[in-house]
């Protein structure tokens, strides 16, 4: 009997063993200081799914079915991982389960921008700060939780992940850092907002959508400049403190201190009979998701507010979305003058114009009336204007993409909208008795363009059009056969010169045009927008990230753009930005660069949050950083390179806030062998050196704008900022009174607590920029002295001019051109262009 018992036993044993190395036990929520997990196969809660995504759980609470559970997730082929909250199914015998459909959901992620490799740690310190090092232990995220008397981590039954004290009260949870994703029980507070993911197969952070809550509502927005929103629910004469994901809804709470009585739905959401969050996916839906036997989208619930045409890119850019149809703008007819679709067999992939905007010839602009057709935002740049003069300001405005006009209530005047990039439209189709707007897009006028033919003009046209028939048939053949050649001829040579950047050594990758548009998911995500072109976000098949250049209208300098691969392709240098590749095939013309995921320097160091703001030692860094990537244009290549448009926009940041030197505008391609640049010189307005008024251009106008971006960076603000006071407008002129005063400590940022303390240091940054701002550019430093000045190995020159020269101005610019005749010599070569 008793052997008997033994057997049993011992099988229960073995049963047990086997069975828990194919599956994980479960209800593991809380972990203490000094612990330590590395991201491999070894950590005991690893499961892979059979879609191909894995997870290592190192915290997970619950019992039987969908449960939350906090660690490293990975999809796809799993060459990087995230940290992150996710949901996983659990069976009866209290295990993770991979089954056939179900896969772990994403709810909450620490480093979307950055996700780590294989072997990577994550660490709850004895300090009480959790921890995420790369592999080669690169510090990729933290909580920031040093000595605020935290004693462990725990994975609630909500969902929050949570750092709490010995009193057991909150230090620090996910739930004050939300991503794309809403769980029950979550709120978003005023001043939070989901974030979209760029594509459902890229998470990382940088979709064009956004979900905010402001004190006045609950709003929905698409990233342009200013951003623009399609949806928005309002509550009026209340404060909103915060909305909350409720079973049913999600609702406006005025009150911290009454969790359980809000004040007002805002949505309604289907009641959960499972595991269910919302999600703000890729296209700007706000989605919910719950699981029964799988998981299903239950609702789409800004689609009934909306309905689908109000979507900003619901038929992309320039589309026009017509009882859930798209198409593009034209005449009445099947004509299509001005725009093409970008894909015909995908219509929402949007419309381009035939011929590009170019604000060479403005003098060709016109404004297309659309007739019933609206737009899903209308935040009025003008009042109380009339159509014309609504239509003109758009014509004056380089920028301005189209003229939106709303009738006010006597119909002869209204309101004015000009935006400066478009959206989808949508067309009136129901009641156009009652319809209160106009529409105009702005396009450049085509040589070839169309005229429908009257009546008049067919019948005096008719015997011209016999008469000369026969002579222009005969001429009509000749024509075609000389352009026959000619086409043959120049095709030959195109592929002769793309053929070239194949055999020259040390070339980046040649992508054909095919990968490119994969990678950018058909050019979705838009990152700016330059002289010859746009940029675009993409995912290499590698994984890695890519900023992809597609240049329009480059048929005119196609020379230049092999030179530009030529040359960029050879130059490499830390503060640069990296040319990853370009593609030059048939009509196409794109350049691939290195993605940097913190944008540009602008968003960094013009905004008033004290949260976002950059620290002493980061501004000092980026501008060091910026210094040396410009010694190497102007000392160390081959070539003296002057980039000519030196601005915070064109300063970009990687994930640590490392400065790199870029200009995606493309906006000054030139031949090697030119040695005239007025024509087709660019540059921004406040970073003109006083120099471009006479025929001396040297790598001097770059130090001068260096020495504007400095004084940016320390002051915190715009060097031409039309909210201050005239007094204070320009920043050159505040530097110059501050001077006079003895009073630069007034110049650095105020809203920064950490520049104040560091303000003798940055008032010896802003000495570095006046000396690179002396209207004599001889007396201005060479970019690698002011290397040395900021490194401490020099001083700054004592007898420094606070006179500055007045701002260059556009004015000024083309007067010059006219009095010049186009005739500016260069010093030196003159490249221009992301590098």
């Amino acid at each position: 009997m008793c052997q008997v018992h033994v057997v049993v036993l011992s099988l229960v044993i073995l049963n047990f063993i086997i069975f828990s190395t194919n599956a994980q036990p479960f209800d593991y929520p809380i972990a203490n200081l000094s612990n330590t997990w590395t991201n491999n196969p070894s950590i005991e809660h690893s499961v892979d799914f059979g879609d191909g995504s894995k997870v290592r759980s190192i915290l997970l609470r619950g019992t039987f079915g969908p449960r939350f559970a906090c660690g490293f997730y990975c999809n796809g082929n799993c060459t990087s991982f995230l940290f992150a909250i996710f949901i996983v199914q659990t069976n009866s015998a209290s295990y993770i389960t991979s089954p056939a459909i179900g896969f772990p959901q994403v709810v909450w992620s620490a480093n979307r921008n950055n996700p780590v490799q294989e072997n990577a740690t994550l660490q709850l310190t004895e300090n009480g700060d959790l921890v995420l090092r790369d592999v080669d232990g690169t510090l990729v995220w933290s909580t920031n939780t040093t000595g605020k008397s935290v004693v462990g981590l725990n994975m609630t039954e909500i969902g929050n992940l949570v750092l709490f004290d010995r009193s057991n009260k909150t230090v620090w949870q996910s739930f004050d850092h939300p991503t794309d994703s809403l769980v029950p029980g979550q709120s978003l507070l005023v001043g939070q907002k989901l974030t979209a993911s760029v594509s459902s197969f890229n998470s990382t952070e940088g979709g064009l959508f956004s979900l905010s809550v402001t004190a006045e509502g609950l709003f929905a927005y698409i990233e342009s400049n200013p951003s623009q929103i399609y949806y928005e629910s309002r509550i009026g004469g209340t404060t909103t403190r915060y909305v909350k994901f409720m079973n049913g809804s999600i609702a406006f709470f005025k009150s911290t201190s009454a969790p359980n009585q809000p004040f007002s739905t805002v949505i309604r959401v289907p009641l959960a009979s499972s595991a269910q969050y919302i999600k703000l996916v890729s296209d700007g839906h706000l989605k919910v998701f719950e699981w029964s036997s799988e998981w299903k989208e239950v609702a789409d619930l800004l689609t009934g507010y909306l309905g689908n045409c109000k979507y900003p890119l619901v038929c992309g850019n320039y589309g026009i979305c017509s009882d859930e149809q798209c198409g593009c703008p034209g005449i009445t007819g099947n004509e299509q003058i001005y725009f093409r679709l970008i894909n015909d067999r995908q219509p929402n992939d949007g419309c381009a114009a035939i011929t590009p905007l170019s604000c060479e010839t403005p003098q060709d602009h016109q404004l297309l009336d659309l007739e019933d057709v609206t737009y899903f935002y209308f935040p009025a740049n003008i009042t109380n204007t009339d159509i014309e003069s609504c239509k003109q300001a758009c014509l004056n405005n380089c920028s301005c993409k189209a003229a939106l006009f709303q009738y006010g209530p006597n119909v002869s005047d209204g309101n004015c909208f000009l935006p400066s990039q478009l959206f989808s439209l949508m067309k009136n189709e129901k009641d156009k008795t009652h319809y209160n707007s106009s529409a105009f897009i702005k396009v450049q006028a085509s040589q070839t363009e169309f005229v429908p033919p009257t009546s008049q003009t067919k019948s005096t046209s008719t015997g011209i059009i016999l008469g000369s028939s026969l002579g222009a048939f005969s001429g009509l053949l000749l024509i075609i056969s000389i352009s026959v050649v000619l086409f043959r001829i120049k095709k030959a040579h195109d592929e002769k010169d793309e053929e070239y950047l194949d055999q020259v050594p040390g070339m980046p990758t040649r992508f054909t045009y095919e990968d490119l548009k994969v990678a950018t998911g058909s050019f979705l995500k838009k990152l700016g927008q330059g002289g010859f072109g746009s940029v675009f976000e993409g995912t290499l098949v590698d994984g890695s990230n890519v900023a992809v250049k597609c240049l329009d209208g480059i048929g005119q300098v196609k020379k230049s753009f092999l030179a530009e691969v030529e040359t960029i392709g050879s130059i490499h240098h830390v503060n640069l930005v990296r040319l990853v590749g370009f593609c030059a095939d048939k009509s196409h013309r794109l350049l691939v660069y290195e993605y940097m995921s913190n944008g540009s320097l602008e968003k960094w160091i013009f905004n008033r949050n004290n949260e976002s703001s950059l620290s002493w030692q980061t501004r000092r860094k980026i501008i060091l950083d910026v210094a040396k990537g410009l010694t190497y244009l102007h000392e160390e290549c081959r070539q003296k390179i002057f980039h000519l448009d030196i601005k915070p926009q064109n300063i970009l940041l990687d994930d640590n806030f490392n400065a790199k030197v870029s200009d995606f505008g493309l906006s000054k391609l030139i031949d090697k062998d030119q040695s005239q640049v007025m024509t087709t010189m660019r540059g921004t307005r406040g970073y003109l050196a006083p120099e471009w008024l006479n025929s001396i251009i040297t790598e001097k106008v770059d130090v001068y704008s260096f020495g504007v971006v400095v004084l940016e960076i320390v002051c915190g603000r715009k060097n031409l900022d039309y909210s201050q006071p005239e007094e204070s407008m320009h920043l050159l002129s505040v530097l110059k009174r501050k001077a006079e005063e003895d009073r630069l400590f007034d110049m650095v940022d105020e809203n920064s607590k950490d520049m104040l303390i560091h303000k003798k240091e940055a008032v010896e940054m802003i000495k570095i920029a006046v000396w690179c701002l002396q209207s004599d550019f001889t007396k201005r430093p060479s970019m690698s002295v002011v290397v040395k000045v900021i490194d401490g190995l020099m001083e700054v020159e004592l007898n420094l001019d606070y006179t500055f020269s007045t701002t260059v101005t556009p004015t000024a610019m083309i007067q010059q051109e006219a009095k010049l005749g186009s005739s500016t010599p260069l010093l030196a070569s003159v490249l221009s262009g992301p590098r």
